[in-house]
């Protein structure tokens, strides 16, 4: 994990201004930084900000070689298939740097086989001095994050995240728009002689489910015609171990559920079979004996992590709130709410420990048909059309909760559920057998691992529930906790007012207008783009917040709360 940001085009400014848009995302890499200006390319600028995972020697950027000096490239990412690719192409590599892999492909195979041949996660800006060309790519899911901002002149910048370009915003005068990098796809730029650029190609790579363009982990002729459990479990295992590539120590998010379950105790088992020489590390958080951190406990016992408990106050969340989502870049209301234990526990991990990647089971709601309101799909191909939609939208919702709150303290998130391969196969089983069976989410995935004793059963089929229950008392929820907070700054008068302040994503309650307050006060006027709607369950009549807790067929024991 690090951060990327590259301008191109934007003269007139001093340095300084340059330098402290660079240095708002150095929490995504503090060990080291470099600023690069006006490398061949008039009023250009490259910075990298590094948290070394692989090759900490020679993994600075940006990156150069000897063989290719008119290459530059900035990437955040992680390239599991870069070994097989220089077997592959006849690679000869000049440092153990995974994200090298791409120099290569760039400058042997073309600009159309860059992005889609990577089995990783990634954000990349290649330059090109000598074709004067700009290459930008993301990974198909978005899991690594990036922003580019583009103005009708060709004045073009790029940055993991948007709070390191917003004040640039101001140094432009032509119309401009700021908005996240789609995923799933690569741009080309020339460069003019002035430095500005000129859009050539937008290129839409690849879409959820599509089968990948490389040579996969698992060869699909050794996967059976007739087991899908077994093809489950062999594909989602391999994705967990592929994904051990580190030099850093590894741990793992735990809430107890079944997704970071699954993945814990798949992380565990590799990390025996591969030596680690560390025992990893588990997290749970909740407030006091909450349901989450009950079940986590049992897992971590199972499984034999060194696990580490972390209890949070609603001093707690009242502290961190603003801060928070200053991070995130968002005032979506679900993605608020989910965010908080994370970034809580993200915090623990980087003051209390030597971990630094962290596996986590974000994806598995979107691709398993997770939430409870799959139970309401009208028939198996709506179901099946609704995870490809919340797939390809993860990136605005679960995947920035994930990214954000863990590069807020420089931690590197892991997700072997979005992994392409396992992905590609999971959809492509019929769509009937992927939805919730006997009133159970998740139900083939589940099914797929019982009686395997990866897991104790009661883990493996654990209902779902809402992630204020999860993490609080029956007493209290978090939601509770939330609205307590925000009631002392908003008031009706208001809120009444909210649809006049702001037409898109109207604020219905003081929870999202207070949500939205924050976010205009560093995000000013880029509510559309960064939030195109608010997440909200399907299907579901009469329902207008997001918690799952107001679906009627929600099974966690909510009495004496307020639903």
């Amino acid at each position: 994990m690090c951060g990327i940001w590259a301008l191109f085009g934007l003269d007139g400014q001093s340095l300084p201004c340059i330098c402290k848009n660079f240095e708002k995302i150095t929490h995504r890499g503090p060990e080291a930084f470099k600023l690069e200006s006006d490398i061949v390319v008039k009023n250009g600028f490259l910075g990298f900000h590094r948290l070394a995972i692989v090759d900490n020697l020679h993994g600075m950027q940006p990156m150069r070689l000897y063989k290719y000096p008119h290459l530059f490239l900035l990437c955040n990412g992680e390239i599991y298939n870069h070994k097989k690719l220089s077997e592959e192409y006849g690679y000869k590599c000049s440092t153990q740097c995974d994200v090298e892999v791409i120099i290569h492909l760039y400058q042997n195979n073309g600009v159309e086989n860059v992005a889609k041949m990577l089995d990783g996660v990634f954000a990349f800006c290649v330059m090109d001095i000598e074709k004067r060309r700009i290459l930008i790519g993301r990974d198909p899911y978005g899991i690594r994050p990036l922003f580019r901002l583009y103005s009708d002149d060709g004045q073009l910048a790029v940055c993991s995240e948007s709070k390191g370009l917003m004040e640039i915003t101001k140094q432009i005068t032509s119309k401009w728009v700021l908005e996240p990098f789609p995923p799933g796809h690569y741009e080309e730029y020339e460069i003019l002689n002035d430095g500005r650029t000129k859009l050539l190609t937008r290129v839409n790579y690849h879409k959820p489910g599509d089968k990948p363009n490389f040579q996969v982990y698992i060869p699909y002729n050794d996967l059976s015609t007739t087991d899908i459990h077994g093809n489950i479990r062999t594909l989602l295992s391999a994705a967990v171990k592929k994904r051990l590539m580190a030099d850093r120590r590894i741990g793992c998010l735990l809430s107890g559920g079944l997704d970071s379950s699954l993945i814990a105790a798949l992380l565990v088992k590799h990390a025996k079979e591969e030596n680690l020489p560390y025992k990893i590390q588990s997290f749970a958080i909740g407030m006091g004996d909450s349901p989450d951190i009950i079940a986590a406990r049992q897992v971590a016992n199972h499984i034999g992590t060194e696990h580490h408990e972390i209890t949070f106050s609603q001093e707690d969340v009242k502290s961190i709130l603003d801060k928070l989502i200053y991070q995130l870049e968002t005032f979506d209301i679900t993605t608020v709410r989910a965010s908080i234990g994370m970034y809580i526990i993200s915090k623990y991990i980087k003051e209390n420990t030597k971990t630094t990647v962290i596996f986590s089971g974000e994806g598995a709601d979107e691709l398993a048909q997770g939430y409870i309101y799959f139970r309401d799909a009208p028939n198996p191909l709506e179901s099946h059309n609704e995870s490809l939609r919340l797939l390809k939208d993860i990136y605005l919702y679960d995947g920035l909760r994930a990214d954000r709150t863990t590069s807020a303290f420089s931690l590197e998130l892991r997700v072997p559920f979005l992994d392409l391969q396992f992905t590609n196969y999971y959809l492509s089983l019929d769509a009937a057998s992927r939805q919730p069976q006997g009133g159970i989410e998740k139900h083939l995935l589940r099914s797929a691992f019982n009686d395997t004793n990866l897991l104790p059963s009661n883990i493996l089929w654990r209902h779902k529930e809402a992630f204020s229950d999860g993490v609080t008392s029956v007493k209290k929820s978090l939601f509770q906790i939330i609205h307590e907070i925000v009631d002392e700054s908003i008031s009706d008068e208001e809120l009444e007012k909210a649809q006049i302040k702001y037409t898109h994503c109207t604020a219905k309650t003081k929870e999202a207008l207070y949500y939205r307050n924050i976010f205009e006060k560093y995000y000013g006027g880029q509510g559309e783009c960064f939030v195109p709607y608010f997440w909200m369950p399907r299907w579901v009549k009469g329902v207008r917040d997001p918690s799952a807790r107001f679906i009627a067929h929600y099974a966690a024991d909510v009495k004496n709360d307020e639903s």
